[in-house]
């Protein structure tokens, strides 16, 4: 469908991409939470699990960086994470500013759990595209997020009509 702006044609053309992309990132992620839910997790406190899980403890900054979220944010989530007994804080023996976040066994026991549904149902979504797509999707996303200011580029302007471009 399109947008409805009035806009000029750069505007129209970044707004349709906005649009279509957080369009499909909510409808993928309301596909793929399912089973979080189910474990009574949200998707932030999933990600913390499975960042710790994955990588190992980590500081709060850290995971605020890992899944995009305020360090406000993230002692908020920790903090229900350390309720339900998932997680502990503990002070790096170093430098005792930082508190590291480590998984118990319970919490290694559900993301163990809850990590695999969560994989199978992202896998099942994504093979809507083929892999050449999906590899292509990675590159752009990737060089979307880690724009940090495209005002002065001289391809600002310049439509991407051929994916294998953004490769």
């Amino acid at each position: 469908m399109g947008t409805h702006h009035k806009g000029s044609r750069r505007e129209k053309q970044a707004l349709n991409a906005y649009v279509a992309l957080m369009r499909a990132a909510e409808s993928v992620t309301s596909r793929t939470t399912g089973s979080m839910t189910d474990a009574g997790l949200t998707l932030s406190q999933f990600g913390v699990l499975e960042a710790i899980y994955h990588l190992g403890p980590l500081c709060q900054r850290a995971l605020a960086e890992k899944i995009l979220k305020s360090t406000g944010n993230i002692v908020v989530v920790v903090d229900n994470l350390e309720r339900q007994g998932l997680v502990v804080r503990r002070r790096d023996r170093k430098d005792r500013r930082y508190v590291i976040v480590h998984l118990t066994g319970k919490g290694r026991g559900l993301v163990g759990e809850v990590f695999p549904k969560v994989l199978k149902s992202i896998v099942r979504e994504m093979a809507a595209i083929g892999g050449e797509e999906q590899v292509a999707l990675y590159k752009l996303c990737r060089k979307l997020g880690k724009k940090k200011d495209i005002s002065n580029s001289k391809d600002s302007d310049k439509p991407v009509n051929n994916l294998r471009r953004a490769q």
